[in-house]
């Protein structure tokens, strides 16, 4: 398995939005989900349009149950999100019961994992992302810019469903990070 890594780029998280938006706006609500919730791709993937939609406007809060833990999670839609679900509903013409993240091929099922990872690293090839990014990327992404933000790594960890502080920060590559810190601010 590649370990992948998240955007540590502000400049480079926008280009990938603007890339996606112009060209897809599935694949554009797609990284937004995923960079705004902290989900797998699994539970990204089985997400319905009435998750997201109330049938009029964004649904305040997303709510459902993690695939890996079983666990229930709520998160609130963010503004930025509200306004990809707008642009994305703009364009929808199907049920409120069907997938998301509709698949071309077949009848209302998601698109694949491996779709996503290929349209996901197109993107970032575009935009000049060097590191290594996949569908877990986007979670990683959201846990990174988390910190970043000044969010305490007890409540991040909690958010990712992590069994520890020293777990997240290796999920994120903040130990190395940190590590690098350390040694630039000895410099002897």
């Amino acid at each position: 398995m590649n370990v992948v890594n998240p955007i540590r780029c502000k400049k480079q998280l926008e280009a990938v939005k603007g890339y996606l938006r112009g060209k897809n706006k599935r694949d554009y609500l797609l990284f937004m989900v995923g960079i705004t919730s902290a989900l797998r791709i699994s539970d990204i993937l089985s997400l319905k349009v009435n998750h997201v939609w109330d049938g009029k406007k964004p649904a305040e809060f997303i709510e459902l149950n993690e695939k890996k833990t079983g666990k229930y999670k709520r998160f609130p839609v963010t503004p930025n999100l509200k306004k990809a679900i707008k642009e994305y509903m703009a364009e929808y013409d199907g049920c409120p019961d069907d997938y998301l993240f509709v698949s071309r091929v077949g009848k209302n099922k998601p698109i694949s994992r491996q779709y996503a990872v290929m349209m996901l690293n197109q993107a970032c090839d575009m935009v000049g992302v060097e590191e290594s990014f996949g569908t877990h990327g986007m979670r990683k992404t959201w846990g990174y810019w988390a910190f970043k933000s000044g969010i305490s790594l007890d409540y991040i960890s909690i958010a990712l469903n992590h069994r520890s502080i020293a777990e997240t920060k290796r999920y994120l590559g903040l130990l190395q990070e940190d590590l690098d810190n350390i040694y630039l601010q000895v410099n002897l």
